[in-house]
């Protein structure tokens, strides 16, 4: 027995001394990001808040959480829920502040120097509010409003239900409150404009039964469609929200719903190469220095994220998620990229080594129950 003994201390130490040896310096373990992250809980209409690599708390109370979306400006942060209501919080203080309803269903926002101006797609209507949630005005356009942008004095967004796409211009620019008239509408743009991204100064809309994209320039205002082709035969290209796709100095990057491939295009919408991947592809994100491109999967590859180099356009790594992966953000400052795993209530960070992918690492973890939306807040300094 007591030759047991002995055998079990000397085991118990080895392995301690051995723990010992794998645990390094906590500043070298879990280097110190300053990031300040809003994570959406899609089930429980909150805010989780993580600082600093820690869990800090939630912002409460905030409707229906599905397909929430954050957006950032100045020190304002914004929401917009699925059942049309805008928030405003203090993502300083972690404080609700002020919120308005602007229609049963609204679909998209834009925060502007002096506005807030959301796309309804219940009410048929786009609203401007200025930056504390107070009605300025109310624009019928008789249609469900997609692609919101804003450009200089412009505000454009597309019109699904009669093919338009509206330019509306600042009649007050440069003064508190704006006021927006109608300076141009493209008629018969595209069949069932879908939604819109800004590329500099071309607006670019996607159609759900049109073989192209619409291309406007908002410097002087001309239209053209643009076919979308994929080698010699043209076909109808499915992609989700322009929300989904990246823009790098070079390339548009488009998943293809239905398609196991990431579309690359250059800037006249020429497909350059279709890159293969493992999955039916839903979101890519590019790194902050356009270097690597990481690609989210649906159905049974939710829980795979493959890393694409985005000179080479080629996979370089595949990351396997112990759930679905329903979201990813890079850190704008830091070498993090972080993941939702909705389903395991979790929110994990890589360490990124922007030399090698093969290096990168599970970094950290929190508990957030069902998230989704990852949305990184950088605070600006005021004089």
């Amino acid at each position: 027995m007591k030759i047991l003994k002995i055998v079990l201390f000397i085991l118990a130490v080895t392995s301690l001394l051995a723990a010992k040896e794998k645990i390094k310096d906590p500043s070298e373990v879990v280097p110190k990001s300053k990031d300040k992250i809003f994570v959406v809980e899609r089930e429980d209409s909150a805010l989780a808040v993580i600082e600093n690599n820690m869990f800090k708390g939630e912002i409460k109370g905030l409707h229906n959480f599905n397909h929430a979306v954050v957006k950032f400006r100045d020190n304002d942060g914004y929401v917009i829920t699925r059942d049309g209501y805008v928030i405003k919080f203090d993502p300083i203080k972690e404080k609700k502040l002020k919120e308005y309803k602007t229609s049963r269903s609204a679909i998209g926002f834009i925060i502007g120097d002096n506005y807030v101006a959301v796309a309804n797609y219940d009410n048929k209507t786009v609203e401007i509010l200025d930056r504390d949630l107070n009605p300025i005005q109310t624009i019928k356009t008789g249609s469900r409003n997609v692609g919101i942008k804003e450009y200089r004095d412009f505000l454009i967004f597309a019109c699904m239900d009669s093919d338009e796409i509206w330019v509306l211009q600042d009649e007050h620019s440069g003064e508190r409150k704006p006021w927006f008239v109608l300076y141009k509408k493209i008629e018969n743009a595209g069949k069932v404009p879908f939604d819109a991204m800004i590329d500099k100064n071309l607006y670019v809309v996607g159609f759900f039964n049109s073989k192209s994209v619409g291309v406007l320039d908002l410097d002087t205002m001309k239209y053209r469609k643009v076919p979308l082709k994929m080698g010699d035969k043209e076909r109808i290209l499915k992609v989700p929200h322009f929300g989904f796709w990246s823009i790098s100095g070079d390339y548009f990057f488009i998943p293809a719903v239905g398609n196991k491939k990431i579309f690359v295009f250059d800037h006249d919408f020429r497909l350059v190469k279709a890159i293969e991947v493992e999955g039916n592809p839903v979101f890519t994100a590019l790194s902050p220095d356009k270097k690597w491109l990481a690609v989210t999967f649906s159905g049974k590859k939710f829980p795979v994220v493959q890393i694409v180099d985005a000179k080479r356009l080629r996979v370089v790594r595949r990351l396997k998620f112990p759930g679905m992966v329903l979201h990813l953000r890079w850190s704008p400052n830091h070498p993090y990229l972080y993941f939702s795993i909705n389903d395991k209530n979790m929110v994990q960070a890589y360490r990124v080594d922007n030399r090698d992918p093969k290096k990168w690492w599970l970094n950290l973890e929190w508990q957030i129950p069902k998230p989704s939306g990852i949305f990184v807040f950088e605070k600006k300094e005021t004089r």
